[in-house]
């Protein structure tokens, strides 16, 4: 029992002693009242584990007075007053508030002086004494971006030129060659395609070193569907070469898009479906090439087949082409086939500029007993210009891109049985997310389409109407010369991987051919889920035009499933 006791007594006692080394105070007091409250509104750390500690936090307020122009600052020994406060004594003396700095053009120009003071000189520039040590780093890493990384840049010759003011002289010592990019290696991913690396990113060998625009580049990575950043790119230096660790690995991005959709048919008030497939092949030749293959029918007995190739950089150059086969077959109307070949300039990971010549030519397979006057063959050439825009918010797992514009202006003739048309032909697709924050936000898109001509047929018109457009009516039911349309969404996340969303669409269009103005309007409720599989999403959608009332048998039920693989 008594050595029991002893030990108890032992580890009371220890723990006690650690308590009190955890509630050492500091007190740091100047040479009169006003100094000291200078010292209390730069703050310090008034309680410590140990006396290291203390003696640790003295020397930092001291390098931070020193810093803000209290460069006389002195400190006395520290004195133990009693078992837990230790007090320290700062002499602060004058403080200086504007420095005066000679420097040589031919060293550090004139240009990066004025990016951080408004007082400069061929000679010489002025700035506040605070100012200093973040100055003399964004110097620096100036000059480091022309090519020099291991550059020594320092304030000598100090002297007083008033109460308040110094004066010193910046001196910069380059202690190594002009710096280039001599080889670029990728990690990771080594088969990543190197025309992106030359044209996308646009690092090359040859380059001047600039440390800050390789990382800038390399975050550019992050809005390439196929591949992403792993970490930060390295630098290896050696006597006489640079070399260019990119880090990057490949990313999932074939995609697979299927919809489902039934309705009621208001004739036969039967259940009817539709629906149409869409594939996209990226990146699976190591090219950053893309194959997009769509397959559509609906209960309209109209039949949509559409490929599309696109080679980016083509030999070794920033120009690429896409090339484009559309086949529409309505029952046993018409048929029409559209050719369309582009080439196109990658600007920037956001930007997209494209040439192209679409070719058409559209079938009538109407027999002479039942002929219709708007339905003929014909072909057209359409010289056409074309802009894409695409900004991604890859931070998202539900929405990864944030806004889209996608604008098309054509002009070319109609070739009717050697009667020439011209004819100009506009189209729009665009789309924006406003987040409002975590969880809600508003969706707004707009489609638009105008044939301008002389005179229509029927087997040229748009056609819209369904998911991809106004939701609540029959794919592809709504044929136009001319339309536009407003597709709203507001947004609740009910987790990560969940959200509920309102429906409220808007159309005018125009058929030129039966004379018809239109106003439409869909009204509905929907929800996604991200699955093992990919995004689910269902929408059941209401949809009338302006002299119509709403029924619930005119309403349509989408399904449809994206995955990514």
């Amino acid at each position: 029992m008594h050595k029991s006791l002893v030990l108890l007594l032992i580890i009371y006692a220890g723990f006690s002693s650690e308590l009190i080394g955890q509630n050492l105070q500091l007190k740091i007091n100047g040479s009169n009242n006003i100094e000291t409250r200078i010292i209390d509104s730069v703050s310090y750390v008034k309680f410590h584990k140990d006396v290291q500690s203390i003696e640790i936090e003295v020397d930092t307020l001291k390098h931070k007075l020193q810093s803000l122009g209290y460069i006389e600052c002195k400190t006395q020994p520290l004195t133990r007053t009693n078992d837990t406060l230790f007090t320290a004594s700062l002499l602060l003396g004058n403080k200086y508030t504007l420095i005066k700095i000679d420097y040589q053009p031919e060293l550090v120009s004139r240009e990066i002086i004025e990016l951080i003071s408004d007082d400069v000189t061929d000679s010489y520039f002025t700035m506040p004494f605070k100012s200093i040590e973040s100055s003399l780093e964004f110097i620096n890493l100036k000059i480091s971006e022309t090519g020099f990384p291991f550059n020594e840049i320092k304030l000598s010759d100090f002297e007083k030129i008033g109460n308040n003011q110094l004066k010193a002289r910046l001196t910069l010592k380059k202690i190594d060659q002009k710096r280039q990019i001599d080889k670029i290696i990728v990690k990771g991913y080594e088969k990543f395609p190197k025309s992106y690396l030359k044209h996308y990113l646009k690092l090359k060998k040859g380059n001047t070193l600039n440390p800050t625009k390789i990382k800038s580049k390399t975050n550019l990575l992050q809005d390439l569907q196929f591949a992403s950043q792993i970490k930060e790119p390295e630098i290896l230096f050696s006597k006489d070469s640079t070399i260019l660790y990119v880090y990057i690995e490949k990313n999932k991005s074939n995609s697979f898009d299927g919809f489902l959709g039934f309705g009621t048919n208001e004739e036969t008030n039967n259940l009817e479906f539709n629906g149409y497939l869409n594939l996209d092949l990226i990146n699976n030749l190591n090219f950053g090439e893309s194959f997009s293959l769509i397959y559509k029918s609906d209960e309209n007995e109209q039949k949509t087949f559409n490929v599309k190739i696109a080679l980016p950089y083509l030999f070794a150059t920033p120009l690429g082409t896409e090339l484009e086969l559309n086949i529409f077959k309505k029952d046993s109307s018409f048929t029409t086939v559209n050719q369309n070949a582009r080439i196109f300039y990658q600007l920037n990971p956001k930007n997209k500029f494209s040439l192209g010549i679409k070719s058409t030519q559209s079938t009538n397979l109407l027999d002479d007993e039942n002929p219709d006057p708007f339905v003929k063959d014909y072909k057209s050439n359409i010289y056409n210009v074309r802009y894409e825009f695409l900004l991604r918010q890859n931070y998202s797992r539900l929405f990864r891109r944030n806004a889209s514009i996608d604008f098309e202006l054509g002009l070319g003739n109609r070739d009717i049985e050697s009667t020439k048309t011209s004819q100009v032909i506009a189209q729009l697709d665009a789309f924006k997310i406003l987040n409002l924050n975590d969880r809600n936000s508003i969706f707004l898109r707009t489609q638009g389409f105008s044939l301008f001509s002389e005179n229509y047929l029927e087997n040229e018109l748009v056609r819209f109407g369904g998911i991809n457009s106004i939701r609540g009516f029959e794919e592809n039911s709504l044929s136009a010369s001319f339309y536009s349309l407003l597709n709203t969404e507001y947004r609740y996340l009910l987790s990560n991987s969940v959200y509920i969303h309102s429906i409220i669409d808007l159309a005018y269009f125009e058929n030129d051919i039966t004379s018809q103005k239109d106003k439409l309007y869909g009204f509905g409720i929907g929800f996604g889920l991200l699955t093992k599989a990919g995004l689910l999403r269902l929408n059941y959608a209401n949809g009338k035009n302006e002299n119509q009332s709403f029924k619930f048998s005119n309403s349509q039920i989408h399904i449809s499933l994206s995955a990514i693989f």
